[in-house]
């Protein structure tokens, strides 16, 4: 790796451009954290009418997600390196998860849920930004200046990063498996997670996916790995918070406080 650019500060103006970009989603992804502490989103669990119209949680799902699979393909076939090893394994990474969450997640779902179109919008808005962001620094700026080397793949930064990013995609598809799987044919009752995860957090998903973009962040060792992973933060943290609250008010009778944390096992 040549990070000589960072470690002396003299950073060519494109990559300057790019990490003030980065700053200024992060400080978006800030305003979000203190927001949804106040108001909570309108999605899932948290869906009132005052979010307006509406539209089937399937098709919500994969119109937000679908954008960011398409723009990290866009970015990575006009890529003069997209057969070197590591950026073609960055790519792959990258589009397991959104395969999953654009193509086979939205179709798992049970039932008529309905997503507010302006979640939808939203969602999909940062889905965009950060597609340009993940493909425009792994396949232009990185290797321009020549940030990854073959070897990059025997880092401990690449090494580790893979197993959180990993470990993190399985907590995350299991987790949303046990939600799909509470209620037998025909059942409306609501009721309490409790296997995997759920036995620690009340938003074990929510978890999955933040070790897992941790894991990003990590193995890319990138700003802009970073800021998606300071953005996850701060947009499901405070979600957590509001699942924890309406789950410890429905099901009082077996809610353990002791035992059951937000979203971080025995921390919060």
């Amino acid at each position: 790796m040549e990070w000589t650019y960072i470690l002396t500060g003299e950073l060519p103006d494109p990559i300057r451009d790019f990490y003030n970009f980065c700053f200024m989603i992060a400080l978006v992804g800030l305003v979000i954290f203190v927001t949804l502490y106040h108001v909570n989103a309108g999605y899932g669990k948290m869906r009132t009418e005052k979010w307006g119209p509406t539209i089937s949680n399937k098709v919500g799902w994969c119109m937000m997600e679908v954008p960011v699979f398409l723009i990290m393909l866009y970015f990575y076939g006009l890529s003069e390196v997209r057969t070197d090893v590591p950026y073609y394994i960055f790519f792959i990474f990258f589009e397991i998860h959104y395969l999953q969450r654009s193509f086979i997640f939205p179709f798992l779902m049970k039932g008529e849920s309905q997503m507010p179109i302006v979640i939808m919008a939203l969602s999909m808005l940062w889905n965009v930004l950060n597609g340009y962001i993940q493909g425009f620094w792994l396949f232009y700026l990185a290797p321009k200046y020549g940030m990854y080397s073959p070897h990059w793949i025997h880092s401990w930064q690449f090494i580790a990063g893979a197993v959180l990013f990993f470990t993190g995609m399985i907590i995350n598809i299991h987790s949303d498996y046990v939600i799909r799987h509470l209620r037998k044919p025909g059942d409306t009752k609501h009721y309490l997670p409790k296997k995997g995860m759920y036995r620690f957090v009340t938003s074990a998903n929510y978890l999955g996916e933040i070790i897992e973009w941790g894991g990003w962040a990590l193995l890319t060792w990138s700003w802009a790995g970073a800021v998606f992973f300071w953005f996850t933060c701060c947009n499901l943290i405070p979600r957590a918070n509001a699942i924890y609250l309406k789950y410890e008010q429905e099901f009082a009778d077996e809610f353990d406080r002791k035992r059951l944390k937000r979203i971080f096992p025995f921390i919060y």
